[in-house]
């Protein structure tokens, strides 16, 4: 069957035998960057606070969450471990060779709003090490940023371009640096904040989180509810990489490692990570006697420049290293996969830095006045039904049988050209539970008495990713035939 120059380039090709060369350590890795950025911790920290449970019970919800999103990248990146296929090729499958681009754009979007949060997160980290060492703070100049803060945007912003612009394999290695770094930086501060806070800071971590009030959308829900609506918010923290993980399963090569790396790497890190931040937030809390959201702020406040000037460059190396994996390789698959003739890996990387770089511009002056999990929840709402769609349909319509070769022909014989290249019945069952699930977020834009239900429900659109994921799996198998 002959391939279409809409639809294949070397970048969306099938990898072959001889270049699946990752084990379980760089799928490890990739989740260690995921999990461990300074926005990762700024969300768990908040939800220990915000949900107003004991804080033993958050660490609960975080690690079940960590569980669950194992098992749902399992099945998202089984198939292109077996066909060595990226996500926007995958998505062919259900949506058609070319209604793939829309869910395609949609992951691409929402990779460049991440994308330009963590460059501004990564920023900060650069902004702490430039005052800790010179002392000069700045003044407020556009957009709510200081001239210490711009410097440390573009210089972000510029040497990750530089970093992707050298390739994939300089990027895994970066990635196996930052990883081990983070993670020695963040227990060292553990360690600061836990001597300075003294004897039976566990007893005390519990009761610090669960005397507070809910606050942030957790309002008005029972334990129960908070508990739940924890669980969602973390997994839609994650749904950008559970749609487009096999971005990353196509390196891999086999089944058991990708799995053995999804285990250690995702599980194995929620966990720590989630211990850290508890032990970190509940120490600050008790010796501060407040709460301080960004780690950024808390090294300021221990005010010790040897630490300032570790934590700077590890949190830095933390930080880019999610952008790579979950913001930058995506949105360039998936530009690719809009136009492979004229769009490459390189040109989708660069067009999704300039998009990333006026989100992260605008971020202390426009996207944090959103809220943090309004954010979170509604880049989760637009992706999940995508998922439920795929997933209902390689497993329970196609029973996992695929033509890899069909996925690259535009004949109107092909198997996945479905009406034109469209899917409609996968793209209706997409809009409709999408519309849903935003409207979990965003009540008011709902009809039918829609809104009131699921104003009434609470939890502030927190279980968004998974109605959305569940609406589209089931919507989908309705309207499609077997």
């Amino acid at each position: 069957m002959s391939r279409s120059s809409k639809l294949y380039n070397s970048d969306l090709a099938p990898t072959p035998s001889s270049k699946k060369n990752w084990g379980w350590f760089e799928i490890f890795n990739v989740w260690a960057n995921d999990v461990q950025s300074l926005f990762g911790y700024t969300l768990a920290a908040s939800l220990f606070l915000a949900s107003g449970l004991n804080g033993w019970a958050v660490f609960l919800a975080l690690i079940l969450a960590g569980f669950f999103i194992m098992w749902l990248v399992n099945l998202s990146g089984k198939p292109s471990v077996k066909h060595g296929i990226p996500y926007p090729v995958f998505a062919r499958v259900s949506m058609g060779v070319f209604g793939a681009n829309f869910p395609a754009m949609a992951r691409g979007l929402v990779a460049m709003f991440w994308y330009g949060a963590q460059t501004y997160a990564a920023s900060t980290a650069v902004a702490l090490l430039i005052t800790g060492i010179t002392g000069i703070e700045g003044e407020v100049m556009m957009l709510g940023m200081t001239g210490v803060m711009w410097v440390s945007f573009i210089f972000v912003s510029a040497f990750q371009v530089y970093l992707f612009w050298q390739g994939v394999d300089l990027v895994k290695r970066f990635l196996n640096f930052a990883g081990p770094a983070v993670y020695a930086v963040m227990i060292l501060l553990m360690i600061v904040i836990w001597a300075k806070a003294g004897g039976g800071l566990f007893s005390e971590v519990g009761n610090i989180f669960s005397g507070g009030e809910r606050t942030g959308g957790f309002e008005g829900l029972g334990t129960f509810g908070a508990f739940l609506a924890v669980f969602s918010i973390m997994v839609g923290y994650f749904a950008a990489v559970v749609i487009n993980f096999g971005d990353f399963a196509r390196f891999v090569k086999n089944e058991d490692e990708m799995k053995k790396g999804n285990l250690w790497g995702l599980v194995g890190n929620v966990v720590l990570f989630s211990f850290i931040t508890l032990m970190i937030t509940g120490g600050t809390i008790a010796i501060f006697g407040e709460y301080v959201s960004s780690p950024t702020e808390m090294v300021a406040k221990v005010d010790n420049l040897g630490l300032t000037i570790i934590a700077a460059f590890a949190f830095f190396a933390a930080t880019v290293g999610i952008n790579m994996v979950a913001n930058f390789i995506p949105p360039a698959y998936d530009l690719a996969n809009l136009m492979p003739s004229k769009i490459n890996f390189r040109t989708g990387g660069l067009i999704t830095a300039g998009f990333g770089f006026i989100i992260g511009g605008m971020w202390v002056a426009v996207i944090t006045q959103m809220g943090l999990f309004p954010f979170v929840n509604t880049l989760g709402a637009i992706l999940a039904p995508v998922f439920g769609i795929m997933i209902a349909d390689y497993y329970i319509i196609k029973k996992e049988k695929l033509d890899v070769d069909a996925l690259f022909s535009d004949s109107a014989s092909g198997k996945y050209h479905y009406n034109g290249g469209f899917n409609y019945k996968g793209m209706l069952a997409w809009i409709l539970s999408g519309y849903i699930a935003v409207g979990t977020v965003w009540p008011n834009i709902l009809v039918l008495g829609l809104g009131d239900f699921f104003a009434n429900l609470g939890g502030g659109g927190g279980y968004a990713w998974i109605i959305g994921a569940s609406l589209g799996a089931v919507i989908h198998l309705a309207i499609s035939k077997r």
